[in-house]
C-alpha cells in the first residue's frame, strides 16, 4: 500500500489517498486512531460509477463513520474510474442498457454476465486491501462491509471471516448464483431498501434477504428513490455497527 496524499478534514478525520498495484483507493481515519488504540474499518462498496466521482459520497459516510470509531476504506472496481478497461463487462453493460431501453426482461445471461467476473475479480481485490490496512497499526479489530455491489458483499459476508457484520445496499439484476451464495451468509446483516427505487427490482431485493442464512437479519425499507435515503437510515446503520464492530 503506497499513500500518495493526505489531509485532515475540518471534523480532525484523516484521509488518505492510495495505490495498491494497480488498484487506486482513499482510507479514512478517525483522529482517535492509533497504535495504542486502532479502531475497526469499514469497506465502503460503490457502484462502477467511478471512484472520484464518488469521493465526496464517501466522504460524507467516513465521517458519519468516524463519529462512531471506524475508520473507511474504498477502492476502485475493476474496468472502472481510471483503472483499465474490461471489455468483456463494457458488453455487459451495453447488453444491459438495450434490454432496458427496449423494455425488455433482463435475462440470466445477462446478469451472469454483468455480475459474476466482477464479483470473482473485486473479492480478492478487497482481501488483498483488507490485508494491507490491517497491517497499519492505527487499524485493528472486526471489520465491517457497507454499501454495494451487493453481490460482492454477499460473496465477501460468505468468503472472507474477517468481516463479522455487512450493511447492504439493495441492488438488482441477480443472478442464481448470488441467492445460492446468499443462503451461505451467516453474519449479522442490515439491509438498506428504498422502496421506490427507479433502478432496482423489490422483489428480488425481497426474495435475496429472504434468502440470506443469517439468523440477524434486519430490513430497513424507506419510501422514496435511489437517492432518497433517509438520515435515520443512515443512523440506524451506524447504530448495527456499534453492537457489532464496537
Amino acid at each position: 500500500m503506497h499513500f500518495t496524499s493526505e489531509r485532515r478534514l475540518d471534523d480532525g478525520v484523516v484521509e488518505r489517498a492510495f495505490t495498491l498495484g494497480e488498484i487506486p483507493g482513499y482510507l479514512w481515519t478517525p483522529a482517535s486512531a492509533s497504535a495504542s488504540a486502532p479502531v475497526p474499518p469499514i469497506l465502503a462498496g460503490i457502484p462502477p460509477l467511478g471512484l472520484e466521482r464518488m469521493r465526496p459520497r464517501l466522504e460524507a459516510r467516513a465521517r458519519h463513520s468516524a463519529a462512531e470509531g471506524f475508520a473507511t476504506v474504498a477502492i476502485e472496481l475493476p474496468g472502472s474510474g481510471d483503472r483499465p478497461r474490461w471489455p468483456a463487462l463494457d458488453q455487459a453493460r451495453a447488453d444491459l442498457r438495450r434490454v432496458l431501453a427496449a423494455g425488455e426482461p433482463v435475462t440470466e445471461e445477462i446478469s451472469e454476465a454483468l455480475v459474476v467476473p466482477l464479483v470473482d475479480r473485486a473479492v480478492p481485490e478487497w482481501q488483498e486491501t483488507l490485508d494491507a490496512v490491517l497491517a497499519l497499526p492505527e487499524i485493528g479489530g472486526p471489520v465491517g462491509y457497507s454499501g454495494g455491489i451487493i453481490s460482492i458483499g454477499v460473496r465477501l459476508a460468505v468468503v472472507e471471516p474477517r468481516v463479522k457484520a455487512a450493511v447492504l445496499f439493495a441492488g438488482s439484476y441477480l443472478p442464481r448464483a448470488v441467492f445460492e451464495e446468499a443462503r451461505r451468509v451467516t453474519i449479522p446483516l442490515h439491509v438498506l431498501l428504498q422502496w421506490d427505487d427507479e433502478g432496482n427490482d423489490r422483489q428480488a431485493a425481497l426474495d435475496l434477504f429472504d434468502a440470506f442464512g443469517s439468523e440477524e437479519k434486519t430490513l430497513n425499507a424507506n419510501m422514496g428513490g435511489h437517492t432518497g435515503v433517509p438520515e435515520a437510515a443512515g443512523d440506524a446503520a451506524a447504530r448495527f455497527f456499534t453492537r457489532h464492530l464496537s
